[in-house]
């Protein structure tokens, strides 16, 4: 789609999987406690990302500008400006480089997703988000 390669991301795939490899076994090695926090937070990341992967896959996307895609909350850099872009559904918005230090990183379900597009389409409404509920409801992630 849009002079792409229409194995491009069946290829990714393979590229996510080989990645994840090579920091399983990073993190099987000696490692400082701070890079384990931070390999183990990588793989966290990259397991849900090569869940969405093989989702949009599974799900036959036909390219960008399906939902399944644009649900996802992304990452994009621009060139030109060199600003990174923030994006989800149709919100945007620069990422300010904000830094909440090496922790660790709580897993990310399809409820994280749903409520990436919440709370984001409530500031894009200039609104907010306040997630609400009784404990061990998932609140935290």
């Amino acid at each position: 789609h849009e002079s792409g390669q229409e194995d491009s991301v069946k290829r990714y795939l393979q590229v996510c999987n080989t990645r994840l490899s090579a920091l399983i076994e990073l993190v099987l090695g000696e490692l400082t406690p701070a890079d384990r926090t931070k390999i183990i937070s990588l793989i966290t990341m990259d397991v849900h990302s090569r869940d969405v992967v093989d989702k949009l896959i599974a799900q036959k996307t036909e390219g960008p500008s399906a939902f399944a895609w644009q649900q996802q909350l992304r990452f994009e850099w621009d060139q030109c400006s060199t600003d990174v872009n923030v994006k989800i559904c149709d919100f945007a918005c620069k990422y300010f480089y904000e830094w909440v230090g090496n922790t660790g990183r709580l897993v990310i379900t399809p409820l994280t997703d749903r409520c990436y597009i919440t709370l984001t389409m409530g500031l894009k409404l200039y609104l907010g988000g306040a997630p609400a509920g009784p404990a061990g409801t998932g609140k935290t992630e």
